[in-house]
């Protein structure tokens, strides 16, 4: 556990910590009031992921209605 005075001072070596897998903690006084965590890597999107896992219903993709148009503001 660190203070955030010490914390303050750290930063950079708290950041590899916790990019480690070390738990970091940071207190005010005694109380622990913050917990420094490493975000997951965001996975690029794969074309094709879901090709054959999704249905839709026969007319979904038909042009609307003149109720729907106007339901949607266009006339």
């Amino acid at each position: 556990m660190y203070t955030i005075r010490k914390a303050r001072t750290m930063l950079s070596q708290l950041v590899k910590e916790a990019a480690g897998g070390k738990d970091v903690i940071i207190t005010r006084g005694k109380l622990p009031v913050v917990r420094l965590v490493a975000i997951k890597p965001v996975s690029r999107r794969k074309p094709g992921t879901l090709k054959g896992k999704l249905k839709a219903k026969p007319g979904a993709f038909d042009p609307l209605r003149a109720r729907e148009l106007k339901a949607w503001g266009i006339e």
